[in-house]
């Protein structure tokens, strides 16, 4: 890390508490940077989350009309739509030169700062490809940060991330919403997919969660197939064989359930253009 970005030159407030947040202050607080704020709105609920990760990470809680703003960073942890009404907010709060300020959008590029540049600040955009859930614990290590912004902006933004552990890369800002659309695919979808699974497990007699008991280990077998080779080695079934009869069948089962019906045959079709398949003429015409 350069020298102009120790851990003891940077310090950083943390604007938010939510999930994303919590797991940045606890990463940020076991490598020893000096968290000078966590900063909420002024709501009860706001606040009394900022006490309670303040008090986890040895940080002042306070609202946004009462911050001090006198850390190096300032780092945006709330969701997409408040990021631009909270950078109109901290541009006319504090001094903001020579100082850095950060969100946390995946879909948003750096531009959405302006108010604070306009003020003097640098900026950036850090967003970690990774899921962050009430009741999980998630970790940074190994998790790649989509980054683009001002130079001197992303220089410190990405020594933070790498001496976190995590795996920082550039984007340009024109492709954040495809990014963003990558990470719904990867994560919101999955979990997606894995509840329609679980309903038609019901229309096979199954409770929810002898639904998933079931499924686990075919869908942990299935990812671990998935990277450690290619979604075309890991794609099995009667789709691959060009089992129609079977596929018939299928059909069947979903024909009073239009919604499933419409996953069964969107994938279905992502498959014959992307993976391996059997019969192909005959599963289309079945398929529609």
């Amino acid at each position: 890390m350069p020298r102009s970005t120790t851990k003891s030159s940077i310090s950083i407030a943390i604007i938010g508490a939510g999930t994303f947040a919590t797991a940045l202050a606890r990463a940020l607080r076991r490598h020893r940077y000096d968290i000078t704020e966590i900063v909420s709105r002024d709501n009860p609920d706001s606040l009394r989350r900022a006490h309670a990760l303040g008090k986890a990470v040895g940080a002042k809680a306070a609202s946004v009309h009462n911050a001090r703003f006198s850390a190096k960073v300032s780092w945006l942890c709330v969701p997409d739509d408040a990021v631009s009404s909270v950078a109109h907010e901290l541009s006319v709060r504090g001094d903001w030169l020579r100082k850095v300020v950060i969100h946390s959008s995946g879909a948003l590029g750096s531009d959405v700062l302006a108010p604070v540049k306009q003020a003097g600040a640098e900026v950036a955009s850090a967003h970690p490809l990774m899921t962050f859930v009430s009741g999980s614990r998630a970790e940074l290590t190994g998790v790649p940060f989509a980054m683009e912004g001002d130079p001197k902006a992303l220089a410190i933004a990405g020594a933070v991330v790498r001496s976190l552990g995590a795996k920082p890369f550039r984007i340009a800002a024109q492709f954040k919403p495809a990014y963003h659309l990558f990470g719904f695919f990867s994560s919101p979808a999955v979990v997606a997919l894995i509840a329609a699974a679980q309903q038609v497990g019901t229309l096979a007699g199954l409770s929810d969660r002898r639904a998933r008991e079931l499924m686990e280990p075919i869908v942990r077998q299935t990812i671990d197939n998935c990277f450690r080779s290619t979604p075309q080695a890991a794609f099995s079934g009667p789709v691959r064989r060009g089992d129609a009869a079977t596929i018939r069948k299928h059909l069947s089962v979903l024909s009073d359930e239009p919604e499933l019906l419409a996953v069964y045959t969107a994938l279905a079709r992502i498959a014959f253009q992307r993976l391996p398949i059997g019969n192909r003429d005959q599963l289309r015409k079945l398929i529609g």
